[in-house]
């Protein structure tokens, strides 16, 4: 029941805090001590978050209730309502600091973001960048202050040094079209960290590779779920935190579609003004895609996600589960990652002659339109669901080591 003025007047602290809910992730807690804090409770990308609105009696219920509706419009629009408040504070106690200017421009673009790459955002600004020129004002930092904090990250993780470099050259530009700098410091520093690797896809492409591979998943001993996943990872060929991150809510096994929310793909490739919660792909399900979901379903169809992680079903399995699967079975790096899927996916079915468009759709690349990339989740929705169970069968007949005559789809 929700909270009344008399109940937060008179509680009464006892040995151990006590938590008295209102509702909408608001609640008092009451310490030993007496003292009342108004604390809000939320999920952002998929993570546990909570921050204090203040004490009673100097925050009322009301006034309680207020900052609680505030905070829940803002995650209504994919804002992390603790992460504004950093932004508010860092702005009011030191404009045009870095951090400050780093805050209100995250702010500004995270709406358009995964949470995933939020949450990977702030952690570099505040891990790697803002100790070292989160109090500068923005317009006085040098180059060879943003060089050395750069180098400083590169001789840890180069990935994450060239990733603090974009960041903190999109913050520059912002503070330039704010008028607080008119130079940016970052701009062509890149060249002078340890040199670019280039990723590949490690994928077999050739059909007795497949059929190896095929066969070996098909032998997976480790645990149902995993198996499931390492199953429907080729017939899919989804991104793989796209795979893992499967809800049953999304799921239609009577239609055998997967409507993956937009907020699940890759935002950046999604149209700014996309809402949260709509469709951005359909995933169609050939009918060996059904079969292995309806016996996950069995197993893991009253948690949220399909692939529930060993530790806790509150999250996904994780990154490294079905990589590790595979380095089990004896596939090394350069054979197969869970990303080569795709390229295996994509290389076969232009091999079989299916026309680019459809494969680009299901591999949910992003339309040169943009504005009709958000809208068009359903289009050559008949296509593409004789191309799914047209590819799942030719799995299918690799694995069994059939003669395999690639036969042109547009025949």
């Amino acid at each position: 029941m929700p909270l009344t003025d008399s109940a937060v007047r008179n509680a009464k602290p006892s040995a151990k805090p006590q938590r008295l809910f209102d509702g909408g992730g608001l609640y008092l807690e009451v310490a030993p001590s007496g003292g009342k804090w108004w604390r809000f409770k939320y999920r952002f990308g998929g993570k546990e978050k909570r921050f204090s609105f203040g004490t009673y009696p100097d925050v009322s219920l009301k006034d309680a209730r207020e900052k609680r509706d505030v905070a829940r419009k803002l995650l209504s629009k994919g804002i992390d309502p603790g992460e504004e408040r950093k932004a508010v504070k860092a702005i009011e106690s030191g404009a045009g600091s870095f951090e400050a200017v780093s805050r209100e421009w995250v702010a500004l673009k995270s709406p358009g973001w995964s949470p995933a790459h939020t949450e990977k955002t702030i952690t570099i600004l505040e891990k790697d960048v803002f100790p070292f020129i989160g109090s500068t004002p923005v317009g006085k930092i040098t180059p060879p202050e943003v060089l050395a904090l750069l180098r400083r990250i590169d001789t840890r993780s180069p990935v994450t040094a060239r990733k603090a470099y974009s960041t903190c050259r999109q913050v520059f530009f912002n503070a330039i079209a704010s008028g607080l700098a008119t130079t940016n410091p970052a701009d062509g520093l890149t060249v002078l960290l340890s040199p670019k690797r280039v990723k590949h896809m490690a994928a077999p492409t050739e059909l007795p590779e497949v059929a190896r591979l095929l066969r070996a998943i098909d032998g997976y001993t480790g645990t149902f779920t995993v198996r499931c996943a390492l199953m429907l990872s080729p017939m899919f060929f989804v991104r793989p935190g796209t795979m893992r991150g499967m809800e049953w809510q999304d799921v239609d096994l009577d239609r055998a579609e997967w409507r993956i929310p937009i907020e699940q793909l890759k935002r950046r490739q999604i149209d700014k003004d996309a809402r949260r919660g709509e469709v951005g792909l359909i995933v169609p399900l050939p009918r060996q895609a059904v079969e292995i979901l309806r016996d996950l379903h069995q197993l893991t169809g009253n948690e949220r996600f399909a692939f529930p992680g060993p530790r806790s079903n509150t999250k996904c399995i994780s990154d490294n589960t079905v990589r590790c699967a595979l380095r089990g079975m004896g596939f090394t790096g350069e054979e197969i990652t869970p990303h080569g899927f795709r390229h295996m996916a994509s290389t076969l079915l232009h091999e079989l002659g299916f026309p680019s468009h459809l494969i680009e759709k299901q591999l949910a690349h992003s339309d040169k339109n943009r504005i009709r990339a958000v809208y068009n989740h359903a289009e050559y929705m008949p296509e593409r669901k004789k191309m799914m169970q047209a590819w799942a069968d030719y799995l299918d007949r690799i694995k069994a080591g059939a003669e395999i005559v690639p036969i042109r789809a547009a025949r």
